[in-house]
């Protein structure tokens, strides 16, 4: 599988985030967590970047997924 930069931002209270974390974590996949509950200035930049305050938004690469999308997030990592 080739290698992506996956980051996905979270809060810790959010169910969709847990199930997304799970999911890459069973599939091997690395990734980057910000919690964006403890940090402002990356809840802006999810912002800026997906239009989108709710969580998870997750980013593969330069592809934006809103929410647990498991389509989504293969086709990007495809």
């Amino acid at each position: 599988m080739a290698k992506h930069t996956v980051t996905i931002y979270t809060a810790p209270t959010c169910v969709y985030c847990k199930l997304a974390k799970e999911y890459f974590k069973q599939n091997g996949i690395e990734f980057k967590e910000v919690n964006v509950a403890q940090d402002q200035q990356a809840a802006m930049r999810m912002v800026e970047k997906s239009e989108q305050t709710g969580v998870p938004v997750i980013e593969i690469d330069d592809k934006i997924i809103i929410g647990f999308d498991r389509d989504a997030i293969k086709e990007a990592l495809a």
